[in-house]
């Protein structure tokens, strides 16, 4: 087992120092992200992440497979990584008491290896599947009563809840046989100080984290909780090709700047296409990205996250060519932290 994938599994927790590997259902099939996801436990990555959709976020992009389907066939064939999503909504198109039981059922085939991550949703999925779409303020009250839904649920206690937006009177026959950390994903202040507060760990970006840690921490204490002892997921997207390989990743992911400052609420993937390729110069959304095939350039990005309280680096590149990625971050950068994550 590579160094980086069993320090994640140490007490069944996500280890500070984790690089994970991000599978994307917008831009590949299914059988492709088995073969993605297999090559980057085998190069080092200690973490999978999955993306959660139910259409692309561009139409270009081309795919939307199930992400708990891809979750549930990879994981006999990458023993030594955690897996999860980022992010699944489990408001709207999924209940509640849905995804509560599909993640313990996935605790159960790979115990102390599984996370959920959580956001209030956008359009494309939510919107397009159920016709609902509810204000801002509505989702994030749904998330937080079905974030009370889900771990009541996984005690394995019979739950008996009348909220404002869910009713359930069940009981979790096969709850997870250890806690499953829940992540919760934000975008912006108010969003973060909410995930602080009702999340076991965050899921990112580098400029909200560098922008709104403050009220992640705010969040986090409110709520009684050390955020130096919660798990951080920040999302790098990275090119190892050179800056024409990146422009064309980025043709792909070029909602990227206004994804939800704008775009979350649109829910045709044609549309964000259209708009995005009108509003958004390809410079901008490759000027945070690690680009080229200087290990130290992809180095010092991690490094910085890391510095800056993030414990888990998401790595996502955008190229078409995901063995190339992969095998340069398993040869080039992953060894450069597998001491840190080995500690």
């Amino acid at each position: 087992m590579p160094p980086a994938a069993s320090a994640t599994l140490q007490k069944g927790t996500l280890q500070k120092g984790t690089i994970g590997y991000m599978l994307a259902h917008e831009q590949f099939t299914m059988p492709q992200l088995q073969e993605i996801g297999m090559a980057a436990a085998t190069s080092g990555f200690g973490l999978l992440a999955t993306s959660d959709h139910f259409q692309p976020w561009q139409a270009n992009e081309g795919h939307s497979g199930e992400a708990w389907l891809t979750l549930a066939a990879l994981g006999s064939r990458v023993p030594g990584a955690w897996m999860g999503t980022t992010v699944t909504c489990p408001t709207l198109r999924y209940h509640p008491a849905v995804v509560a039981e599909a993640f313990a059922s996935l605790s159960h085939l790979y115990p102390g290896r599984i996370f959920l991550g959580v956001g209030s949703g956008e359009a494309l999925n939510e919107q397009a599947a159920t016709g609902a779409w509810p204000a801002w303020q509505e989702r994030w009250d749904r998330l937080i009563e079905a974030l009370t839904i889900i771990r009541a649920l996984w005690s394995g206690k019979t739950v008996k809840h009348k909220g404002k937006h869910y009713a359930v009177d069940a009981r979790l026959y096969d709850p997870p046989p250890q806690p499953i950390p829940i992540l919760t994903a934000a975008n912006g202040p108010k969003a973060m100080r909410l995930a602080g507060q009702h999340g076991d760990g965050l899921v990112t970006d580098p400029q909200t984290w560098k922008q709104h840690k403050s009220e992640w921490d705010a969040g986090a204490r409110a709520a009684g909780k050390n955020p130096a002892d919660m798990p951080v997921l920040v999302e790098q997207f990275v090119a190892v090709g050179d800056k024409r390989d990146a422009a064309r990743a980025a043709e792909l992911w070029r909602f990227l700047p206004k994804a939800f400052k704008a775009y979350h609420n649109i829910c045709d993937p044609a549309e964000i296409q259209r708009r995005a390729e009108a509003e958004q110069p390809i410079d901008k959304v490759t000027a945070d990205w690690p680009v080229g095939p200087d290990p130290k350039v992809h180095i010092e990005a991690i490094e910085k996250l890391f510095q800056s309280g993030a414990t888990i680096v998401n790595i996502h590149s955008g190229e078409a060519d995901q063995k190339r990625a992969i095998e340069f971050y398993g040869a080039k950068v992953l060894p450069h932290f597998a001491p840190r994550a080995a500690a």
